[in-house]
């Protein structure tokens, strides 16, 4: 039987996992459970058994199909239980389950409103385009409330070791700070060290050398990011944090730095975003090309105050 969670305004929020039988989804649950585990936060997983929207009148779900669609979702929900216990050992996670009726997007965006965070694969059993992100992953990844982890499919099997960065991109915006926030902690949690990575032109390494300027330009950026650093240390002093100003494409600096790293973290959208932008081109570009699983921040992320 599916079990709800139960959190208000005033609880420790879950991390919430799409599920639907895939290898990457399961993938996804052990690399949320791993994470549960650090915070001490409940996991929540969750199937959806909803059919296809556009199947058409009079072509609805029979009660047979629907009850051996909810058997087959509930098998599933045990198999990746198992998988996030076996991922987090001991006294692991608190592990709640959910099949859901209605589209898988429309219930993890609804319970976005009160995640920590919201995870899965970069693609389900529906996609086969390789490189691609899925339906589910894509709009999620677009419209929730909260943090969206994407684990893919093109990762090692074996998880990166601990010995490994956290890699955080910092552009000098607000949306740095939530991405900062996050960054500080996870690798504070996983007693992993930080790379900072701020990209200070938007022309590929090696084009415009001979560009007059560039000296000042570099100064200027590298107050931007001093300025955007300033006060994180104290806060975790123990992390240690390595710099990188790179005069490069923010995607390429930071795709270049995530090739060995444990975790990226970067915001929903920066300098080149506008007022209500949902995603920004980076952010976009990065969830669909690094390796290692990524975490987009929101500007507005959760905190108890503004659980609904």
């Amino acid at each position: 039987m599916s079990q709800s969670p139960s959190h208000g305004a005033d609880s420790n929020p879950p991390i919430v996992v799409g599920v639907d039988g895939s290898e990457i989804s399961y993938r996804a649950v052990a690399w949320a459970a791993a994470d549960a585990a650090l915070y001490g936060c409940p996991l929540h997983l969750v199937d959806s058994v909803a059919g296809p929207s556009t199947v058409g009148p009079g072509l609805a779900w029979t009660g047979i199909d629907f009850d051996w669609l909810n058997t087959e979702a509930e098998r599933v929900l045990t198999e990746a239980v198992g998988i996030a216990r076996a991922a987090a050992p001991g006294d692991g996670p608190v592990i709640t389950t959910e099949v859901t009726f209605q589209h898988a997007v429309a219930d993890l965006l609804e319970l976005s409103k009160s995640a920590r965070l919201i995870v899965v694969g970069d693609r389900g059993l529906g996609a086969v385009s390789r490189g691609l992100l899925g339906s589910v992953s894509s709009a999620v990844l677009h419209h929730a409330h909260c943090p969206v982890a994407i684990v893919h499919s093109t990762a090692a099997a074996a998880p990166e070791p601990a010995s490994e960065p956290v890699v955080v991109g910092v552009d000098g915006t607000a949306a740095s700070v939530p991405a900062l926030e996050i960054a500080f902690e996870e690798a504070s949690r996983r007693k992993a060290g930080l790379m900072a990575v701020h990209a200070w032109s938007d022309v590929s390494a090696g084009l415009d050398a001979s560009i007059t300027g560039w000296d000042e330009i570099r100064d200027s950026e590298d107050a931007v990011f001093a300025e955007s650093m300033a006060g994180w240390s104290e806060r975790y002093p123990d992390v240690g944090v390595q710099r990188i100003l790179a005069r490069n494409h923010p995607t390429q600096a930071l795709l270049h730095a995530a090739e060995h790293a444990q975790l990226l973290v970067v915001g929903s959208h920066g300098r080149g975003g506008f007022t209500g932008m949902l995603l920004g081109s980076t952010s976009n570009a990065l969830a669909h090309a690094v390796h290692c699983p990524i975490i987009v921040a929101r500007h507005a992320h959760f905190t108890p105050e503004n659980a609904g």
